[in-house]
């Protein structure tokens, strides 16, 4: 989960460094540090507890014109937050940065009596395990890298310099990303190939196994076995705005906003909302093996696993014969689970990198089921390693809470189970409804965040008050719901949970008094009765209600009410989130904490 970045070549390092870091910030930000060598082999070591600002002040009093260098942010797993512990770690000539968990680390450490450890961390075993290679004359460096790297169990993106070989740094990786960046005599690297935007627009994307010795004007992959591998260079699609904030106060509203855009982008070439029919390649399914499809998993951790919650809610109401199961990736991949023949996967995550859904993918293809990829990030190892896929293309998301991915998550996975539906032979008449309504969602959306931005804005102090919130709904709002209480907790610290509206009864009311405030999601449909009734229980033991509805009738006394005037019926759950996500926003703003990097988060979930 933290951010690697590395440079060699003919420009200052410390200021690619800084720069790179602070675009991988979101990917934690305990602790931060660099080291650059010089042409000599002396190397500037600079670390600092907290955000990247507070390197950059040390900065300000050390700066070097060295060429190469590596950089790391960190979210901390073995020890606390220090800058002690903070990377990059050494080891006698050796400078090491590493994302990621080893497992053996206290094994390794008691083999490795020689060198005296300063940090906590498993990383700066690593570091003392490949000098202990270094030391015994191995070179290239490479080659003790290799030698250690084959004893280490666990998961690991590293980069390691040695003040010994000043003009090369060597990458690795298993279950961590990590891109390599080739420029015009410069060599770039970093965990995240959003820091390399503006550097260059070409990219190798390691692969699990392999290991690079990358130079200014070299680049030579090697697997752990010594096997050369010819190197794949690809476009990094991500410009230079897409990860600014273009004249918002945080990322977090920016990405909330731009949802209709990244929509857009998401059904571009997939609707045909004349003939009512959608169009997906990706996947590289035949008609044949969609019409087999009996049994769909639907795999993901947090905000990706409720968009598959919800998009297994719409898929199930237009397509027959079809078990439908959304499952916790943590979970799922530890379970003894009998996978029944004609079963598909979609494997859903926003970065690509989530390690608990990546071992998912690799248990399930063990049992020869096919695979689909939900993802964002393109490039990454999910991406790679399905069968087939479909990117959601919103572009980058920088602040940690995920917004516009879900959505588009939600809307590629119906688009999916259409897909299925019509090589089924179901009437298109039946779906075309949803076809229609998905065709018009970005500007359904559009019209949404316009109209409620200001009244949300003017709620949030209100609801910044209360300790506790409690999301409610039924049927495709119960997972809209789960949603909006994990968007407050993780960013407004409100202890936020949610419950299907049914579930009131068996023992949540219990918790109605003053200091809880509820959401009740109201979508129009054949529920709505139901749910108005489960109001009224609140209602009855005194409960402080927001409602959100697209009903016109609706008229309980609740404390507040947001009404939504949409065409969207069939999705109306979907365009309440993002009130959900506004109140989240504003509440967060309204209390004074970092919107964009919650406390103990961060982005990408490399590590279990």
């Amino acid at each position: 989960m933290c951010g690697i970045v590395g440079y060699v070549g003919d420009k200052n390092a410390q200021d690619f460094l800084i720069s790179g870091l602070k675009r991988l910030e979101y990917r934690g930000y305990d602790s931060a540090g660099i080291v650059t060598l010089a042409e000599d082999g002396v190397a500037t070591l600079l670390r600092a507890k907290g955000k990247i600002t507070n390197l950059e002040e040390k900065l300000a009093h050390a700066r070097r014109e060295d060429r190469i260098g590596i950089g790391h942010t960190r979210w901390a797993t073995h020890g606390e937050p220090s800058e002690t512990n903070a990377h990059p770690h050494q080891a006698g000539p050796i400078y090491l940065v590493h994302n990621g968990i080893i497992e053996n680390y206290k094994e390794l450490k008691q083999q490795l009596k020689e060198h005296e450890f300063k940090s906590e961390t498993d990383s700066e075993v690593l570091a003392a395990l490949i000098d202990s290679f270094y030391k015994d004359g191995a070179h290239p460096l490479v080659n003790a890298v290799v030698q250690a790297l084959k004893l280490v169990k666990g998961t690991y993106g590293i980069a390691v310099v040695s003040v010994k070989q000043p003009d090369e740094i060597v990458v690795a990786r298993s279950g961590s990303p990590l891109v390599i960046g080739v420029g015009h005599g410069e060599t770039m690297i970093a965990s995240d190939a959003s820091a390399l935007v503006g550097h260059t627009k070409q990219a190798i994307y390691l692969n699990d196994g392999e290991v690079a010795t990358v130079k200014s004007d070299s680049v030579e992959i090697k697997t752990l076995k010594a096997e050369p591998v010819s190197a794949k260079v690809e476009e990094i699609e991500t410009n230079l705005s897409a990860i600014q904030k273009g004249g918002y106060d945080h990322f977090l509203l920016k990405e909330i906003m731009e949802q209709p855009e990244s929509l857009i982008e998401t059904l571009r070439g997939r609707v045909n909302e004349r003939e009512g029919t959608v169009r997906l390649g990706g996947p590289g399914l035949s008609e044949a093996q969609l019409r087999k499809i009996k049994h769909l998993i639907i795999v993901g951790c947090g905000t990706a696993y409720h968009a598959g919650l919800l998009a297994s809610y719409y898929i199930e109401k237009f397509t027959p014969e079809i078990t439908i199961e959304p499952v916790v990736a943590s979970e799922y991949r530890y379970r003894q689970v009998y996978i029944p023949k004609d079963s598909v996967a979609l494997i859903v995550s926003q970065s690509g990198e989530t390690a608990d859904t990546l071992a998912c993918l690799r248990e399930i293809k063990k049992q020869g089921v096919t695979t689909i990829g939900i993802v964002n990030a393109i490039g990454s190892t999910i991406a790679r390693e399905v069968d087939g896929g479909t990117y959601v293309h919103v572009g980058p998301e920088i602040s940690v809470a995920s917004t516009k991915a879900f959505t588009s998550q939600v809307v590629a996975m119906v688009i999916f189970g259409l897909t299925i539906a019509q090589a089924k032979g179901v009437r298109t008449s039946i779906l075309r409804p949803y076809v229609k309504e998905i065709a018009h969602l970005p500007e359904t959306i559009r019209k949404t965040l316009e109209s409620v931005k200001d009244s949300v804005n003017g709620l949030a102090g209100k609801y910044a008050a209360y300790e506790h919130g409690i999301y409610l709904g039924r049927d495709t709002a119960y997972p809209t719901a789960m949603e909006g209480a994990l968007k407050l907790k993780e960013i407004s610290y409100v202890d936020a949970n949610a419950y299907a509206f049914g579930e009131l009864k068996h023992g949540p009311l219990a918790l109605i008094d003053d200091r809880f405030f509820e959401i009740a999601l109201l979508p129009k449909g054949e529920l709505y009765d139901k749910a108005i009734s489960n109001l009224q229980e609140v209602l009855a033991r005194g409960g402080h209600v927001l409602a959100i509805t697209n009903e016109e009738s609706f008229d309980l006394p609740v404390d507040d009410v947001i009404r939504l005037d949409v065409d969207a019926e069939l999705f109306a759950p979907l365009i309440m989130n993002l009130v959900l996500q506004l109140l989240a926003y504003y509440v967060t703003v309204a209390k004074g904490y970092d919107v964009d990097q919650p406390r103990n988060l961060a982005k990408s979930v490399t590590v279990e």
